[in-house]
């Protein structure tokens, strides 16, 4: 199927979201659509797949012009989109997800056998691996996303938009998306990969259409360079590389002993963790996602039920104290899932940028919030961060995932700090606000501030770290210099030790798990 937007236009109040966008798809393509934090990529896809109705434009598909007044009517014109944010009920079976709206039945009643074959035959035919009868809420995020793309592909979806697809998988999610994706393309699917990732976009795309601020600023081919992809998405010259002065460590300013977390079944997710964190560095901990490093920031804030060990900042011990208390010591948090843990998404954005100060001078006290207070707090982070939104008084549901992981940054990093911990800190942020953000963390550990960072993106953590902790299996398999060779960090991410990584290494070794990484980089 052909696909072609043609002058689409869509406004909010005075504000352009998009500014009489052309795009045209092949049949059998995968398209890019590129672009930072805002610039209206989602907008565009929300209004051909019926969720918006365009100010002006049309939408032509194989030729033909076609309206759409929801999502309905554009799935049974063969249009299939899967959000950034999953559109699944946790407590239904992958089966039900999949028929849910188009349920078959049998005699009146719910045919769940038929829905079980329909999730089986396309599980095989791309070797997804599911089991129709799992509940979804027990499902890794890589595999809820194969359940979306089932679900649209089970209405018979010729061109499938994926928003933002990668932004909560690991680098191994991301290399089986982007197999499934070529896989899809050669037997005919059209595809629009919405991202502001440049390596992912170099290694799928057949075609790269640039969007910036709600326009079409120029197309470039996937063999362009990613300085050049960078400067014109952001309409500037953008460093992919942070400027990173040596750091002056000073005193210990974190010390972890023995920490150890047991979940609700028994199983000890974090076994004897020990480190320390210095005034004026920067420790990242890194590992393929699932190894403890949830369990481990959690333990330290105070979110983890069954913690034993020790956990001193400049001498005061953190585990058995509440999260309140925690936070009130001076600790800046960045969780690493930022629609559940760190955004009340009926909330405005200024409401949600003073969430964890909101009863502490000036933004108020036990009585009452100072509105005045929290207005001009958000009138200096908004412009300061880049926080692309229509107003403060915006629900922050209503903003982008970059701009929401924005908002979670900006509150973090405006207090005075005596320890920041941020889990993925710019999952889901356009490279030009990576690079804000990296220098604003480099900042805070040039002040002196103690940081920790745990990331599964190796640029990330090359790029921050002045020291490297290598999460496995629950416990820190070595600590090793933030110049570590990035091979040695692959190795001992799939659970080799810093001394036989580097002789592996040495000696010409390479793992699956250390190509993985690679491919799991930020741009």
């Amino acid at each position: 199927m052909k696909l072609e937007l043609r002058g689409i236009t869509k406004t909010f109040g005075a504000f352009v979201a998009n500014d009489a966008i052309d795009l045209v798809v092949e049949p059998g393509e995968i398209h890019s659509l590129l672009g930072e934090n805002g610039a209206g990529k989602s907008t565009l896809m929300n209004v051909l797949y019926g969720l918006y109705r365009p100010d002006g434009g049309e939408i032509v598909l194989d030729d033909v012009p076609v309206s759409f007044s929801d999502p309905g009517d554009a799935m049974a014109a063969g249009i299939g989109m899967v959000h950034q944010h999953f559109m699944l009920v946790p407590v239904f079976t992958v089966a039900e997800n999949v028929v849910l709206g188009h349920e078959p039945t049998k005699g009146g009643l719910l045919d769940l056998a038929a829905a079980r074959k329909l999730v089986r035959e396309i599980s095989a035919r791309f070797g997804f691996e599911l089991d129709p009868d799992a509940l979804v809420e027990n499902l890794p995020v890589g595999a809820q996303q194969r359940v979306e793309i089932i679900k649209a592909l089970s209405r018979r979806a010729e061109v499938l938009v994926l928003d933002e697809p990668t932004a909560v998988l690991t680098p191994h999610e991301t290399d089986e998306l982007m197999t499934i994706m070529r896989q899809l393309r050669d037997e005919g699917t059209s595809i629009v990969f919405i991202t502001h990732k440049l390596r992912e976009v170099k290694a799928v795309s057949d075609r790269i259409t640039v969007i910036r601020r709600g326009r079409v600023v120029g197309e470039a081919d996937p063999s362009a360079d990613q300085a050049e992809l960078a400067s014109l998405m952001v309409g500037r010259q953008v460093s992919l590389a942070q400027d990173k002065a040596p750091a002056a460590p000073g005193d210990i300013a974190l010390e972890v002993s023995d920490l150890q977390v047991t979940d609700e079944a028994g199983m000890r997710t974090l076994d004897g963790v020990s480190f320390e964190v210095h005034h004026g560095e920067v420790l990242a901990i890194a590992g393929v996602q699932g190894n403890g490093q949830t369990e481990l920031s959690e333990a330290l804030l105070g979110l983890q039920e069954t913690v034993h060990g020790s956990a001193l900042l400049e001498g005061r011990e953190l585990v058995g104290r509440s999260t309140k208390q925690i936070l009130d010591a001076g600790i800046g948090f960045v969780p690493e899932d930022r629609t559940h843990d760190a955004l009340v998404a009926d909330f405005s954005v200024a409401e949600n940028l003073v969430l964890d100060q909101h009863d502490r001078a000036p933004f108020g006290s036990a009585l009452a919030m100072s509105r005045r207070a929290v207005q001009q707090n958000a009138d200096t982070l908004i412009p300061e961060f880049d926080v692309r939104t229509g107003s403060s008084a915006a629900a922050v549901s209503t903003l982008s995932g970059g701009n929401q992981q924005k908002v979670v940054m900006a509150r973090a990093l405006n207090r005075e700090l005596a320890l920041l911990i941020a889990s993925q800190p710019t999952r889901g942020v356009d490279v030009g606000s990576i690079e804000f953000l990296h220098r604003r963390i480099l900042d805070e550990r040039d002040k002196g501030t103690p940081v920790i960072i745990v990331s599964t993106e190796l640029d990330e953590v090359t790029q921050l770290a002045d020291r490297i902790a290598v999460m496995y299996r629950g416990q820190i398999l070595g600590i090793v210099p933030g110049d570590e060779d990035r091979d040695v960090l692959g190795l001992m991410m799939a659970g080799y030790t810093a001394e036989a990584a580097r002789e592996a290494v040495a000696s010409g070794a390479r793992t699956t798990d250390s190509q993985l990484a690679d491919e799991g980089e930020i741009v």
